[in-house]
């Protein structure tokens, strides 16, 4: 059995004085095409009412068009991750972007249902490559001891995306309607392609990082594919899912998004018809989970991190913050039986502030368990794909059991329990935070 190189390192070491600080830029980048990614793919939810008008759609017919995004995002995981590994993230970030402002440009143009469904299906598939593809920069730019806090920015993005859809599309449907919305968004993804094609590089292969930085990058236990071990690099991508950590992955990421989906979908209808919000309160009210969301995240990140530089096993924090984020999510149980409105925001804000807590540690796990860097973006995406199942069954359970039961109820109770299950998942399934061990047999 061969041994795959090491991601960890010592643990306590800072960066050295003069060391370039290139890999941050890097990360707030990153940061800001998975804002613009979110911003693209959640702007159509504040424009289908006025879209539906023009094109004459009825509520089943929005709900498909909602639900397209997500069936082509999702079967595409799978691909998008193995593409990444294959072609870099320079490329696989720039072609992505691309794609997607396209296809959101296109969107101004529909005039039917079909037409609609067609191009939600399309930046579905274009925007797919994008959580592996920072998962990868993450794990080929940072140290492990670092590489919490740099998960939380960029994973940030997607609660940053949804929250300022709101009110700059809004905004532009006000002034300019709702075709012009598409073509602004859109417009905004093509140059923020163009600045990632002109500033990433490997950290190996970038003019302004300095000797000093590269070398705590990678004494920091960085996934850099010139420090592959060669065996380990050809393990074929099918033989990921013979690994009980890899499966352990997917599971515990689908029951985290499982309570997810209910922020992104059912949360706004359930503060209107359960706790009488008025739009006006709904608008502004509305944005702290997804604030506390952003900031929780950060700072599981940040506790990750100093952890670890302070010689704290990758396992035990790994594996602390995800636990303990996932049981806290299950506190959106209490949100639907206190009584007061202003109870339920708080433990609503709770329940998504521990998930993001979470996700930083799970969106770290690919680069920690990957047997090389050519498995990185591979494991992001199957652990994605695995997740985001949740965005097709969440709406639907949430949705029908509400209907039967007069309440929201019964069907938060369900996804607070299965957060919980998740959490027991991801203590017990999943083993020691290592590179995947690769037998011989499995190359040769």
């Amino acid at each position: 059995m061969s041994t795959p190189a090491s991601a960890a390192a010592p643990a306590s070491r800072a960066a050295p004085r003069g060391a370039s600080r290139m890999r941050w830029a890097i990360i707030w980048l990153a940061f800001a095409g998975l804002t613009i990614n979110y911003l693209d793919r959640s702007s159509i939810s504040v424009a289908l009412p006025f879209m539906g008008e023009d094109i004459h759609l009825d509520k089943t017919q929005q709900g498909l068009i909602l639900a397209a995004f997500f069936w082509s995002y999702d079967f595409c995981q799978l691909a998008a991750g193995w593409y990444v590994d294959k072609v870099g993230a320079r490329r696989s970030f720039t072609i992505a972007a691309v794609w997607w402002s396209i296809f959101t440009m296109i969107t101004a143009a529909v005039h039917s249902f079909w037409t609609l469904i067609g191009a939600r299906l399309l930046l579905g598939a274009g925007e797919s490559p994008a959580p592996a593809t920072s998962a990868k920069v993450t794990a080929t730019w940072f140290p492990q001891r670092e590489r919490g806090l740099a998960t939380g920015i960029w994973d940030s993005g997607s609660r940053v995306g949804a929250v300022i859809a709101i009110p700059i599309v809004t905004l532009i449907i006000h002034f300019a309607g709702w075709r012009t919305t598409f073509i602004i968004i859109g417009i905004l993804g093509l140059a923020w392609a163009v600045g990632w094609w002109k500033a990433y590089r490997d950290p190996d292969k970038h003019r302004r990082v300095n000797a000093e930085e590269l070398a705590y990058i990678r004494e920091g236990g960085a996934r850099i594919a010139a420090d592959d071990d060669a065996e380990a690099a050809k393990l074929p991508w099918r033989r990921l899912f013979r690994y009980r950590t890899v499966l352990g992955m997917m599971f515990g990421f689908f029951c985290l998004n499982s309570v997810i989906y209910f922020f992104i979908t059912f949360f706004p209808t359930y503060l209107v018809e359960e706790r009488d919000f008025s739009l006006l309160k709904l608008g502004f009210f509305g944005m702290i989970p997804g604030i506390c969301a952003v900031l929780s995240g950060w700072l599981g990140g940040w506790l990750a991190d100093r952890a670890i530089r302070r010689g704290v096993p990758v396992t035990r924090v790994r594996k602390t913050i995800i636990v303990a984020g996932m049981a806290g999510g299950s506190v959106i149980i209490l949100a639907v039986i206190v009584p007061q409105a202003w109870m339920a925001l708080a433990l609503l804000s709770l329940a998504y502030a521990s998930l993001t807590f979470a996700g930083t540690g799970i969106w770290a796990l690919p680069a920690d368990v990957a047997p090389s860097s050519a498995h990185v973006a591979s494991i992001g995406g199957i652990q994605n794909f695995a997740s985001n199942f949740a965005g097709i069954l969440t709406p639907i359970m949430v949705g029908y059991l509400a209907d039967e039961t007069g309440s929201f109820v019964l069907p938060l109770t369900i996804i607070g329990v299965i957060a919980l299950v998740g959490a027991l998942n991801y203590l017990f399934v999943i083993g020691k935070i290592e590179p995947l061990p690769v037998p011989r047999r499995a190359v040769g």
